[in-house]
């Protein structure tokens, strides 16, 4: 039986939605978090909590960060900070693999060679936590073959270090190359550059639901208020194998 991890991004996706759909799935929280301290990072607090969006319950993923712990970090910083950890070999491939593609994605829209790249939003602490912690969960879940649904985007214009850029944002679209995507008019960002990153890196293909028996399903809450329920959903099922 085929193991498949299927996410449905109806409201888009994030690096704080993917982990709270992930954990709502199932993935044990200790385990979560004593993985994560694996990683020499301080100066932030996780708030895991639970909540509902249009009478939906999910889970609620934060990370709280102190102001004075914002840093500029080149991919080589990110990188040596989750190679020197003692995460297992499968986590720190997933999420240098999850960062490099950020990173490109940058270079590009600037015009910069990739060694120059400084992470400004995705360098900070939040988004590192975001990045590994998505591959711990990832790698907690032991599936064989990962979806997506094409990729709700919304509309409008989004504040950054850049200034205010247009949804999506630059560095978003770029990443999404060879990815359906579409937009139903939604004014706000729902597909982040590390979302994008992640579900980019994850995903086998970008399809309606696969055949599946379901097993388990989660949801990961969004900070937003909109029209639609913003939340991430995820299900885990299996694939009967056709024998020949």
């Amino acid at each position: 039986m085929e193991k498949i991890l299927y996410f449905d991004c109806l409201a888009g996706i994030s690096g704080d939605m993917t982990i709270g759909a992930l954990l709502d799935l199932g993935v044990d929280q200790e385990e979560f978090v004593k993985e994560l301290k694996k990683i020499d990072l301080t100066g932030y607090q996780l708030e895991i909590g639970y909540g509902q969006k249009n009478g939906i319950s999910g889970t609620d993923f934060n990370v709280i960060v102190d102001q004075q712990e914002h840093h500029h970090r080149s991919l080589q910083d990110i990188k040596d900070l989750i190679t020197t950890s003692s995460l297992n070999e499968d986590v720190k491939d997933l999420s240098c693999e999850i960062f490099e593609l950020i990173a490109k994605a940058e270079a590009k829209i600037h015009n910069q060679p990739l060694s120059e790249v400084q992470f400004h939003e995705v360098g900070a602490i939040d988004s590192i936590i975001d990045i590994v912690g998505a591959a711990i969960c990832i790698d907690k879940l032991e599936v064989d073959r990962i979806y997506s649904s094409p990729l709700h985007l919304g509309r409008g214009f989004v504040n950054c270090a850049h200034g205010k850029l247009p949804v999506p944002a630059p560095a978003t679209l770029e990443i999404l190359q060879d990815v359906a995507v579409y937009s139903k008019g939604v004014e706000s960002e729902l597909v982040t550059p590390t979302g994008a990153a992640i579900i980019k890196v994850l995903a086998t293909d970008f399809i309606p639901y696969p055949e599946m028996v379901v097993e388990q399903v989660g949801y990961g809450l969004g900070s937003k208020e909109l029209e639609i329920s913003n939340l991430l959903r995820v299900t885990l099922g299996k694939k009967k194998v056709k024998k020949l």
